[in-house]
């Protein structure tokens, strides 16, 4: 699959900040819905759209993030409701591979921390 060039971008600014956190071969990133989507161990924390990077975090520090100019909720497609933990960040925030790094990190603790979902009750397994 031909990958945007905005979205080549950011999947380099992605993989140095995972690379800053020791991680780099901890982040998967695959295509997903005309974007791409990725991965730290093992956990979703981030979708690459023509509106920008986007990180999954916990709304703790979502509000904290969102309180920095530039920043916004996901919205995954036009017309979908607001995305609940992605926020999209200001290009200059994800070229800065510390400040980035940083908040990888905080929405791979909150990933590590959250509860697996349980199955559905008509699902058996």
């Amino acid at each position: 699959m031909s990958v945007p060039a905005a979205l080549d971008v950011m999947r380099g600014e992605l993989e140095d900040a995972a690379a800053h956190l020791g991680k780099l071969h901890d982040l998967r990133i695959k295509p997903m819905f005309g974007c791409l989507m990725a991965w730290l161990d093992e956990k979703p924390c981030a979708w690459l759209t023509p509106d920008g990077l986007a990180l999954k975090l916990a709304p703790s520090d979502q509000s904290a993030l969102l309180q920095l100019t530039g920043t916004s909720r996901l919205i995954a497609k036009p017309g979908a409701a607001i995305s609940r933990h992605y926020i999209v960040l200001p290009a200059p925030l994800s070229r800065d591979t510390a400040q980035l790094a940083s908040w990888l990190a905080k929405g791979a603790r909150a990933a590590a921390c959250a509860r697996p979902a349980m199955p559905s009750p008509g699902r058996r397994r």
